[in-house]
């Protein structure tokens, strides 16, 4: 199958109808028959970005696992005297707390979560894309309340 894409403005053909074609057909002309059919296209892909796709070596189809060790080690820092918190969950659907199942093994078994004996912990919920699939989110509200916000400011995107 040919597939030809373009701006039907721009096109020099000239379409004809069927009765017609068949009347050239009966005096002997010579025709060019194409059948014209409209496709939708398929959802957008992460390969779609011209930046994923002209380097694909930075942007690999799956991770394997956490960021080596940089020189620079990144830390949180505390109110003094905060005390650990650790809200109780969220009610979860049947589906909810299957997807959350799911997720956590997964992300176990690529390195990107391991378990923890901290006193620490937030509540997750579950919240529904376009495609049905679950996006997890962590509520940290509580944790931030005991951080101590960064001094720096943010560069203006005007200044960028």
């Amino acid at each position: 199958a040919l597939i030809i894409e373009g701006d039907k403005n721009q096109s020099r053909l000239k379409i004809i109808s069927c009765i017609k074609a068949r009347k050239y057909i009966e005096n002997d002309c010579e025709l060019f028959l194409a059948q014209v059919t409209r496709t939708v296209s398929k959802e957008k892909q992460v390969a779609d970005v011209p930046v994923i796709r002209d380097f694909p070596e930075v942007f690999p189809e799956d991770l394997s696992g956490l960021s080596p060790p940089r020189q620079v080690e990144f830390r949180i820092d505390l109110i003094p005297g905060a005390t650990p918190v650790a809200r109780a969950s969220y009610r979860l659907a049947p589906s909810e707390l299957k997807e959350l199942s799911e997720q956590q093994k997964e992300l176990s078994e690529k390195g990107f979560i391991r378990l923890s004996s901290l006193p620490w912990g937030a509540p997750v919920l579950f919240v529904k894309k376009k495609d049905g699939s679950f996006r997890m989110c962590i509520d940290y509200q509580e944790l931030n309340k005991l951080t101590i916000k960064n001094k720096y400011p943010l560069p203006r995107i005007d200044d960028l």
